[in-house]
């Protein structure tokens, strides 16, 4: 008796199945390939700032040099500075914005939605020649500047603002949707004004979405690489110091140590973003109201003025850049042109940038796409290897921490060591798609793993009571019932793949060079106008992409998502 007590108190040991070993092989290849394209090159990264030229290890010499330098030093101070004021800007111009699409009754909220995110379809560089052209020594708004200097702090932050915007956008938009109207009735009803709810109801509902949107634009700022390299003249920051250590003076200790400082502030930008966000509560609860804004014309106008003023200067940066590349010779012949596009006139690899371009993207997109659904997967439904689910997704998560430009220096030292197994796959395509695929990852994994969140765990258990294999229950549910989020981390990958500087602009060889990096090449050379034609191609590419997308989302979801419909 005494035994089958204790038998009934023992804890029962989960046996293993053929699909927990399934989803094992799957945490295993997640874990591997993170472990690869991302924590191996960072490791590596570490362990050359601390080496000579020789690869001896002399501590922190390199740190010290570096430090007592004070050009360079300089350049953590303009970073810095120039980070936070481009946030400041963006950030209230990004919450009037989205202030005005969520609680306002103004007209053309879907078009003003829509234009808020256009600079998301073009390279960072773009913005940065489209203020050249409207600011520059020859610039058509040269004298609206008063004397000031584009070239340097004031064009990097301009740029900045127009490259951050739609970041911005999206998580307020997010944040000011959650509010409880009861909250402002309650508000109301004992007589507090406008201003007030604005300040005790409105501004502590969405602090957390706030704080989230001033990190992630200070850390894209930071971090940037486009914009300060085309515009930023003599003014130095971190993110082109980088790039003159190992390209211009071949000096990679050195640049191991400026990428090592690059990404100090990015992780503390991280950590501080995940505590915020920890803190954070429900503004929904069951018993919550939805707000519904009240008319009011005076105030909608307004807001409409607000928004279509925003939206239009969207456009005339793009707009700026689009007539540029149809320049035949600015400033003093103005007629119009297609010998712009005619890129081998302005770089040796000529159109095929282009082409490699969507090449890289399409191939980042598809293996990217395979890679983070079935991570995703594997994370979200196994049940056991419960440290083998944990050390995933932390690794899943690292590559938000990682600016591009950290990411691109580390591939060097770690694919382009002669040790390495791997170091065929230095100058080729294959490269710049891992690359690609591990800078983007943790977005991608994360937009998975939500909408496998939404499934409800029965479909496995029902499947292993009937003897289905997992491979089979994910085959014929999973994929059709997330085949949205599918193509929506496909695209994702596939535009970024498309607009990406500086996570590739040390990988790639003559035989692999993107449009992207063509545009920075063509920009120092002078050949403005042809840079300008390339990223004009970005951004068509990338909006018909968008625009494919929106087709065919249409027609999976009929298909494939009738079931939530009544």
């Amino acid at each position: 008796m005494a035994s089958l007590e204790a038998l009934a108190a023992a804890p029962l040991k989960r046996k293993v199945s053929r699909d927990d070993v399934t989803l094992g092989a799957g945490l295993g290849v997640l874990a591997a390939w993170l472990v690869v394209s991302v924590a191996l090159p960072l490791w590596t990264l570490l362990s050359k700032s601390f080496q000579d030229r020789d690869g001896g290890f002399n501590g922190v010499a390199n740190y010290v040099e570096y430090f007592a330098n004070p050009s360079l030093s300089q350049s953590i101070w303009n970073s810095v500075w120039v980070s936070l004021l481009a946030a400041a800007i963006t950030i209230v111009l990004a919450f009037v914005y989205a202030y005005g699409l969520t609680r306002s009754c103004m007209r053309g909220k879907s078009a003003f939605r829509m234009l808020a995110l256009i600079p998301i379809l073009a390279p960072s560089l773009l913005p940065a020649i489209s203020f050249i052209y409207l600011f520059g020594n020859q610039g058509i708004l040269k004298n609206w500047l008063f004397g000031l200097e584009i070239y340097g702090p004031l064009g990097i932050v301009l740029a900045e603002v127009f490259y951050c915007f739609p970041h911005a956008v999206m998580i307020l938009v997010t944040a000011l949707a959650t509010a409880d109207g009861r909250l402002y009735e309650a508000a109301e009803a004992l007589g507090a004004s406008r201003l007030r709810i604005f300040f005790t109801v409105t501004l502590p509902g969405i602090r957390y979405g706030a704080i989230s949107a001033v990190f992630v634009v200070f850390t894209l700022v930071i971090t940037d690489f486009g914009i300060p390299k085309v515009i930023g003249g003599k003014f130095n920051v971190l993110a082109t110091d980088v790039y003159k250590q190992v390209i211009g003076q071949q000096n990679f200790e050195m640049g191991a140590v400026v990428g090592m400082v690059l990404l100090v502030p990015a992780l503390l930008s991280f950590v501080a973003d995940r505590l915020v966000q920890r803190r954070q509560v429900a503004q929904l609860t069951a018993r919550a109201v939805p707000l519904e804004p009240k008319p009011d014309p005076l105030y909608d106008w307004g807001m409409f003025a607000f928004c279509a003023v925003v939206a239009g200067m969207l456009l005339g940066v793009i707009g700026m850049a689009g007539w540029a590349s149809l320049i035949k010779f600015w400033p003093y012949n103005l007629s119009l042109t297609l010998d712009n596009y005619a890129f081998a006139n302005a770089d040796a690899a000529g159109w095929s940038s282009y082409f490699n371009s969507l090449q890289m993207a399409a191939a980042a997109a598809a293996f990217g796409t395979f890679i983070v659904f079935v991570g995703a997967y594997s994370v979200e439904k196994s049940r056991a290897f419960a440290l083998a689910r944990a050390v995933s997704q932390f690794l899943a998560m690292l590559p938000l921490a990682v600016p591009g430009l950290v990411l691109g220096l580390s591939y060097i030292f770690f694919f382009n060591d002669p040790r390495n197994p791997l170091v065929f796959l230095y100058g080729t395509l294959t490269i710049l798609v891992i690359n690609t695929v591990a800078h983007f990852y943790t977005v991608s994994h994360l937009t998975a793993l939500t909408a496998l969140k939404q499934i409800d765990p029965e479909f496995e258990a029902v499947s292993a009571s009937l003897k289905v294999p997992i491979l089979k229950t994910f085959w014929r549910v999973t994929v059709p019932v997330c085949l949205p989020s599918i193509i929506d981390v496909f695209i994702y990958l596939f535009v970024n793949a498309m607009t990406t500087v500086s996570a590739v602009i040390f990988l790639y060889s003559t035989d692999n060079k993107l449009a992207a990096v063509a545009v920075v090449n063509m920009e120092d050379n002078g050949n403005t106008s042809a840079a300008a034609a390339m990223a004009m191609m970005i951004v068509i590419t990338s909006a018909a992409v968008k625009l494919l997308q929106a087709a065919v989302s249409t027609v999976v979801v009929r298909r494939t998502q009738a079931w939530r419909r009544r």
